[in-house]
Protein backbone atom coordinates (compact mmCIF):
# COMPACT_ATOMS: atom_id res chain seq x y z
CA UNK A 1 0.00 0.00 0.00
CA UNK A 2 1.16 3.43 -1.25
CA UNK A 3 1.83 5.44 1.78
CA UNK A 4 -0.79 8.57 1.94
CA UNK A 5 0.32 12.22 1.21
CA UNK A 6 0.41 14.42 3.27
CA UNK A 7 -1.17 18.02 3.61
CA UNK A 8 1.88 20.78 3.58
CA UNK A 9 1.83 23.29 6.32
CA UNK A 10 1.88 26.16 3.94
CA UNK A 11 0.82 26.20 0.11
CA UNK A 12 0.63 29.22 -1.86
CA UNK A 13 -0.97 29.44 -5.44
CA UNK A 14 -0.90 32.82 -7.47
CA UNK A 15 0.00 34.94 -4.02
CA UNK A 16 -0.09 38.63 -5.42
CA UNK A 17 0.45 41.78 -2.91
CA UNK A 18 -0.05 45.10 -5.15
CA UNK A 19 0.78 48.65 -3.28
CA UNK A 20 -0.05 52.02 -5.14
CA UNK A 21 -2.29 52.95 -7.18
CA UNK A 22 -2.44 53.69 -11.16
CA UNK A 23 0.97 54.95 -11.92
CA UNK A 24 2.56 54.39 -8.74
CA UNK A 25 1.08 50.84 -8.39
CA UNK A 26 3.63 48.12 -7.53
CA UNK A 27 4.02 44.24 -7.40
CA UNK A 28 5.71 43.82 -4.17
CA UNK A 29 4.56 39.80 -5.08
CA UNK A 30 4.23 38.60 -8.35
CA UNK A 31 1.62 35.73 -8.92
CA UNK A 32 3.87 33.55 -6.40
CA UNK A 33 3.72 29.64 -5.79
CA UNK A 34 4.83 27.84 -2.94
CA UNK A 35 4.65 24.66 -1.19
CA UNK A 36 6.31 24.16 2.31
CA UNK A 37 6.03 20.78 3.72
CA UNK A 38 6.30 20.31 7.52
CA UNK A 39 9.51 20.19 9.48
CA UNK A 40 11.47 22.52 7.08
CA UNK A 41 14.11 25.01 7.64
CA UNK A 42 14.04 27.75 4.89
CA UNK A 43 16.13 30.50 4.37
CA UNK A 44 14.51 33.63 1.41
CA UNK A 45 17.09 35.67 0.09
CA UNK A 46 17.35 38.66 -2.15
CA UNK A 47 18.08 42.03 -2.79
CA UNK A 48 15.96 44.96 -1.10
CA UNK A 49 12.58 45.07 -1.95
CA UNK A 50 12.00 42.12 -3.74
CA UNK A 51 9.54 41.47 -1.39
CA UNK A 52 10.65 38.89 1.08
CA UNK A 53 9.56 40.47 4.13
CA UNK A 54 5.87 41.17 2.59
CA UNK A 55 5.76 37.08 2.21
CA UNK A 56 7.01 36.68 5.34
CA UNK A 57 3.99 39.31 7.07
CA UNK A 58 1.50 37.58 4.52
CA UNK A 59 2.83 33.70 5.81
CA UNK A 60 1.89 34.94 9.54
CA UNK A 61 -1.17 37.07 9.06
CA UNK A 62 0.19 40.17 9.08
CA UNK A 63 -0.90 41.11 6.51
CA UNK A 64 -3.22 39.47 3.21
CA UNK A 65 -2.55 39.66 -0.13
CA UNK A 66 -4.55 41.10 -3.36
CA UNK A 67 -4.96 38.27 -4.98
CA UNK A 68 -4.07 34.07 -4.89
CA UNK A 69 -4.80 31.39 -2.22
CA UNK A 70 -2.96 30.74 1.40
CA UNK A 71 -3.62 27.34 2.24
CA UNK A 72 -2.49 26.61 5.65
CA UNK A 73 -2.62 23.25 6.85
CA UNK A 74 -4.50 22.55 3.63
CA UNK A 75 -7.38 25.37 4.90
CA UNK A 76 -7.51 29.03 3.18
CA UNK A 77 -6.81 31.71 4.96
CA UNK A 78 -9.52 33.57 3.90
CA UNK A 79 -11.99 31.52 5.70
CA UNK A 80 -11.04 32.58 9.60
CA UNK A 81 -11.62 35.68 10.80
CA UNK A 82 -9.49 38.29 12.31
CA UNK A 83 -9.54 36.56 15.99
CA UNK A 84 -8.62 32.89 14.27
CA UNK A 85 -5.58 34.86 12.56
CA UNK A 86 -4.56 36.35 16.40
CA UNK A 87 -5.30 33.06 17.77
CA UNK A 88 -2.98 31.12 14.80
CA UNK A 89 -0.57 34.19 15.52
CA UNK A 90 -0.43 33.09 19.59
CA UNK A 91 -1.02 29.63 19.27
CA UNK A 92 0.61 27.69 16.25
CA UNK A 93 2.97 31.23 14.77
CA UNK A 94 6.05 32.48 16.06
CA UNK A 95 7.45 35.69 14.75
CA UNK A 96 10.52 37.67 15.11
CA UNK A 97 10.44 41.05 13.94
CA UNK A 98 13.64 42.78 12.07
CA UNK A 99 12.98 45.53 14.46
CA UNK A 100 12.41 44.12 17.48
CA UNK A 101 8.86 45.64 18.56
CA UNK A 102 9.59 44.98 22.26
CA UNK A 103 7.49 46.90 24.64
CA UNK A 104 9.55 49.47 26.84
CA UNK A 105 7.24 49.87 29.65
CA UNK A 106 7.61 45.81 30.19
CA UNK A 107 10.84 44.58 31.81
CA UNK A 108 12.60 41.35 29.73
CA UNK A 109 10.48 38.61 31.81
CA UNK A 110 7.19 40.30 30.85
CA UNK A 111 8.23 41.31 27.53
CA UNK A 112 9.00 37.57 26.73
CA UNK A 113 5.57 35.87 28.61
CA UNK A 114 3.34 38.14 26.70
CA UNK A 115 2.46 35.62 24.30
CA UNK A 116 1.44 33.44 27.17
CA UNK A 117 -1.37 36.13 28.63
CA UNK A 118 -3.43 35.71 25.33
CA UNK A 119 -3.47 31.40 26.53
CA UNK A 120 -5.18 32.03 29.77
CA UNK A 121 -1.99 30.84 31.57
CA UNK A 122 -1.69 32.63 35.36
CA UNK A 123 1.01 34.79 35.73
CA UNK A 124 3.22 32.95 37.97
CA UNK A 125 3.42 30.23 35.63
CA UNK A 126 3.98 32.88 32.92
CA UNK A 127 6.88 34.09 34.72
CA UNK A 128 8.07 30.41 35.34
CA UNK A 129 8.19 29.31 31.49
CA UNK A 130 9.73 32.76 30.28
CA UNK A 131 12.36 32.29 32.01
CA UNK A 132 13.13 29.33 31.04
CA UNK A 133 12.95 30.38 27.24
CA UNK A 134 15.69 33.38 28.80
CA UNK A 135 18.13 31.08 30.42
CA UNK A 136 18.44 29.09 26.58
CA UNK A 137 19.73 32.55 25.23
CA UNK A 138 21.91 33.39 28.21
CA UNK A 139 19.96 36.22 29.24
CA UNK A 140 18.82 35.02 32.93
CA UNK A 141 20.81 37.60 34.81
CA UNK A 142 19.03 40.25 32.32
CA UNK A 143 14.76 39.16 33.38
CA UNK A 144 14.34 42.44 35.28
CA UNK A 145 16.22 44.96 32.80
CA UNK A 146 13.95 47.29 30.91
CA UNK A 147 14.71 47.20 27.24
CA UNK A 148 16.55 50.34 26.62
CA UNK A 149 18.74 49.03 29.57
CA UNK A 150 19.91 46.54 26.74
CA UNK A 151 22.00 46.41 23.64
CA UNK A 152 20.61 45.95 20.03
CA UNK A 153 21.55 42.52 20.62
CA UNK A 154 20.21 41.65 23.80
CA UNK A 155 17.05 42.90 22.66
CA UNK A 156 17.45 40.79 19.30
CA UNK A 157 17.37 37.86 21.62
CA UNK A 158 14.97 39.09 23.42
CA UNK A 159 12.25 39.29 20.72
CA UNK A 160 13.35 35.38 19.27
CA UNK A 161 13.08 34.21 22.82
CA UNK A 162 9.26 35.75 23.29
CA UNK A 163 8.66 34.35 19.50
CA UNK A 164 9.62 30.51 20.48
CA UNK A 165 7.80 31.09 24.05
CA UNK A 166 4.23 29.43 23.02
CA UNK A 167 6.89 26.18 21.85
CA UNK A 168 5.08 27.52 17.81
CA UNK A 169 4.91 24.88 14.91
CA UNK A 170 5.78 27.36 12.84
CA UNK A 171 8.29 30.13 13.25
CA UNK A 172 9.44 33.05 10.78
CA UNK A 173 12.25 35.08 11.30
CA UNK A 174 13.05 38.51 9.54
CA UNK A 175 16.79 38.70 9.41
CA UNK A 176 17.03 37.11 13.16
CA UNK A 177 20.67 38.10 13.54
CA UNK A 178 20.97 41.29 12.02
CA UNK A 179 22.13 42.67 14.83
CA UNK A 180 24.13 40.62 16.91
CA UNK A 181 27.99 39.84 16.84
CA UNK A 182 29.17 36.62 15.38
CA UNK A 183 29.12 34.67 18.95
CA UNK A 184 25.72 35.81 19.57
CA UNK A 185 24.38 34.69 16.06
CA UNK A 186 25.94 31.84 16.69
CA UNK A 187 23.73 30.86 20.01
CA UNK A 188 20.75 32.24 18.19
CA UNK A 189 21.27 29.95 15.05
CA UNK A 190 22.26 26.70 17.34
CA UNK A 191 18.65 27.43 19.05
CA UNK A 192 16.59 27.84 15.95
CA UNK A 193 18.64 24.52 14.75
CA UNK A 194 17.73 22.57 17.67
CA UNK A 195 13.91 23.54 17.52
CA UNK A 196 14.26 22.78 13.86
CA UNK A 197 15.57 18.95 14.64
CA UNK A 198 12.19 18.70 17.44
CA UNK A 199 10.02 18.65 13.93
CA UNK A 200 9.12 22.88 13.86
CA UNK A 201 9.20 24.53 10.63
CA UNK A 202 11.46 27.52 9.99
CA UNK A 203 11.20 30.52 7.66
CA UNK A 204 13.30 32.88 8.08
CA UNK A 205 14.82 36.17 5.36
CA UNK A 206 17.94 36.57 5.91
CA UNK A 207 20.60 38.57 3.88
CA UNK A 208 23.96 36.55 5.48
CA UNK A 209 24.90 33.55 2.96
CA UNK A 210 26.20 32.11 6.19
CA UNK A 211 23.03 31.00 7.73
CA UNK A 212 21.93 29.02 4.62
CA UNK A 213 24.27 26.81 6.33
CA UNK A 214 21.41 25.85 8.72
CA UNK A 215 18.26 25.25 6.21
CA UNK A 216 17.24 22.43 4.44
CA UNK A 217 15.85 24.55 1.23
CA UNK A 218 17.14 28.10 0.23
CA UNK A 219 14.85 30.51 -1.65
CA UNK A 220 15.93 33.41 -3.60
CA UNK A 221 13.57 35.92 -4.96
CA UNK A 222 13.89 38.69 -7.22
CA UNK A 223 11.21 41.08 -8.33
CA UNK A 224 8.35 39.76 -6.48
CA UNK A 225 9.06 36.25 -7.22
CA UNK A 226 11.00 33.07 -7.08
CA UNK A 227 13.76 33.41 -8.74
CA UNK A 228 15.12 30.03 -7.71
CA UNK A 229 14.45 27.46 -4.94
CA UNK A 230 16.87 24.68 -3.89
CA UNK A 231 17.15 21.90 -1.51
CA UNK A 232 20.36 21.34 0.40
CA UNK A 233 22.11 18.45 1.22
CA UNK A 234 21.46 16.74 4.26
CA UNK A 235 24.66 16.68 5.68
CA UNK A 236 26.97 19.31 4.38
CA UNK A 237 29.84 17.95 6.48
CA UNK A 238 30.55 14.82 7.12
CA UNK A 239 31.38 15.52 10.51
CA UNK A 240 27.93 17.32 10.70
CA UNK A 241 29.88 19.81 12.78
CA UNK A 242 28.14 23.37 12.37
CA UNK A 243 31.00 26.30 12.10
CA UNK A 244 30.36 29.19 14.11
CA UNK A 245 29.56 32.31 11.70
CA UNK A 246 32.35 34.47 11.00
CA UNK A 247 34.48 31.31 10.33
CA UNK A 248 33.69 29.79 7.26
CA UNK A 249 35.47 32.44 4.81
CA UNK A 250 38.37 32.41 7.30
CA UNK A 251 39.23 28.50 7.56
CA UNK A 252 38.81 27.92 3.96
CA UNK A 253 41.37 30.90 3.41
CA UNK A 254 43.72 29.62 5.76
CA UNK A 255 44.71 26.29 3.86
CA UNK A 256 47.05 24.68 5.46
CA UNK A 257 50.38 24.62 4.44
CA UNK A 258 52.54 21.75 3.34
CA UNK A 259 54.71 20.58 5.93
CA UNK A 260 58.42 19.98 5.08
CA UNK A 261 60.30 17.21 6.05
CA UNK A 262 62.77 16.81 8.48
CA UNK A 263 66.19 15.00 6.65
CA UNK A 264 67.64 12.89 9.13
CA UNK A 265 71.14 11.94 9.28
CA UNK A 266 72.32 8.26 9.48
CA UNK A 267 74.16 7.61 12.51
CA UNK A 268 77.81 6.97 11.30
CA UNK A 269 78.80 3.32 12.03
CA UNK A 270 81.70 2.77 14.30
Amino acid sequence: MSKAKLTPVIELRGLTKQYGVGDAQHNALNGIDLTIEKGEFITIMGPSGCGKTTLLNILGLLDHSNDGEYFLDGTSVERFSGARHARIRSQQIGIVFQHFNLINRLNVIENVALPLTYNGMFRTRRLKQASAVLKNFHLSEREYYMPWQLSGGQMQRVAIARALVNNPSIILADEPTGNLDSKSSHVIMEELSDIHKRGNTIIMVTHNPDLTTYASRVIHMLDGEIASDTKTPIELEKSNKKIPLGMHHKETKAAKKPTKKRKTTKAKKK
